[in-house]
C-alpha cells in the first residue's frame, strides 16, 4: 500500500537527522543569501495581508477579514517552504538535531543570529522598495492609513502581551513546518502551512520577521501627512511608533516569545516525545 505521509516519529527522525541538521552545516555564504531571501518571502505575505485587511471589514465583517488576511499571509511561509529559503522562527526547530547531540551548541546559535539578522536585511529592503513603489497611496491613502494604524497598535502592547502572543504564533508557525514535512508532495505541504499560519494571523498573534517589515513600514508612513489626514489623526498619537518602541515594545519581547513558542514547545517536547533515548 502506497504511504502518503510521514507519522509525528518519522517526522521527527527527518528533521534531526537530515533538516535540521543541513540547516545547521550550510556554508554561510547560503546561509546570508538565504536569509535575506527569507525576511523577503515574509514581507509579500505582510503585502497581501494589510492589501485585504484594509477594506474587508465593511463587506464581510472583522473576523472574516482576518481570516482572508490569513489565508494570502501564508504566501510568505509557502515561500520559504517550497521555494527554499530560511527563516528565524522556523529555524527554532534545529533545536531538535542539538538536543539529539547531532550538532553543537555554537552551530545552532551561528544559524540562529545570522538569519535573524538577514531576515532583518531582507524585510528592511522590502519596506524601502514598498514605500518608493507608492502602493500604500491606494484608495486616497486608505491603504497606508491601514499599514500605519497596525504597526502603531503592535507598538503598543505591554511587554507581556507581545511575548505570549510571541509564543503563541511560533507555536503555530513551527507547527505548520513539521506538519509539511509530512507530506512528499506540494500540495500537501502548502495545505499544511496554510491553516496554522490562517490561524496565527486571524487570532492575531506576533511573527518577528513579519514585524521586521510591518514596523520599519508603518515608522515611514507616520511621518506623511496624507496618511495621518486619511485617518483623522495627528503625529502625537503616534509616540511608540519610533525605532525604541519597535524594538522595545515589540521586536525584543516578540522574538524571545517566538524561541519559546518554537523551539520549547514543538521542538523540545516532539524530541522529548519521539526521539529521547530513554534509561533502561
Amino acid at each position: 500500500m502506497e504511504k502518503y505521509f510521514d507519522n509525528p516519529g518519522e517526522i521527527a527522525q527527518n528533521l534531526a537527522e537530515n533538516v535540521c541538521t543541513n540547516k545547521a552545516n550550510l556554508q554561510l555564504i547560503k546561509l546570508i543569501v538565504l536569509g535575506i531571501l527569507g525576511g523577503a518571502f515574509i514581507a509579500f505575505g505582510g503585502m497581501m495581508s494589510t492589501l485585504i485587511l484594509y477594506d474587508s471589514a465593511k463587506y464581510v465583517g472583522y473576523g472574516i477579514g482576518k481570516f482572508i488576511s490569513g489565508i494570502v499571509f501564508s504566501l510568505g511561509l509557502i515561500l520559504v517552504v517550497v521555494g527554499g529559503a530560511e527563516l528565524f522562527t522556523g529555524n527554532n526547530l534545529i533545536i531538535i538535531s542539538f538536543l539529539d547531540k547531532r550538532i553543537s551548541l555554537l552551530k545552532l546559535l551561528r544559524n540562529w543570529i545570522v538569519v535573524y539578522l538577514c531576515n532583518f536585511i531582507g524585510a528592511l529592503l522590502m519596506v524601502l522598495l514598498y514605500y518608493y513603489s507608492g502602493l500604500w497611496k491606494t484608495n486616497d491613502y486608505s491603504l497606508g492609513a491601514t499599514i500605519l494604524s497596525i504597526a502603531n497598535t503592535k507598538v503598543n502592547f505591554t511587554a507581556i502581551e507581545a511575548f505570549c502572543r510571541g509564543i503563541l504564533c511560533n507555536w503555530l508557525v513551527c507547527l505548520g513546518i513539521w506538519l509539511s514535512f509530512a507530506s512528499s508532495d506540494i500540495t500537501g505541504k502548502i495545505l499544511s502551512i496554510v491553516f496554522p499560519v490562517t490561524a496565527f494571523v486571524a487570532l492575531s498573534f506576533e511573527h518577528c520577521v513579519a514585524n521586521m517589515y510591518l514596523i520599519p513600514i508603518g515608522i515611514f508612513l507616520s511621518n506623511n501627512q496624507k496618511v495621518l489626514s486619511s485617518l483623522s489623526l495627528s503625529l502625537n498619537q503616534f509616540t511608540n511608533l519610533n525605532i525604541y518602541g519597535f524594538f522595545v515594545k515589540n521586536l525584543i519581547p516578540v522574538t524571545i516569545g517566538n524561541i519559546i513558542g518554537g523551539a520549547f514547545f514543538v521542538g523540545f517536547l516532539y524530541w522529548l516525545v519521539y526521539l529521547k533515548k530513554q534509561e533502561k
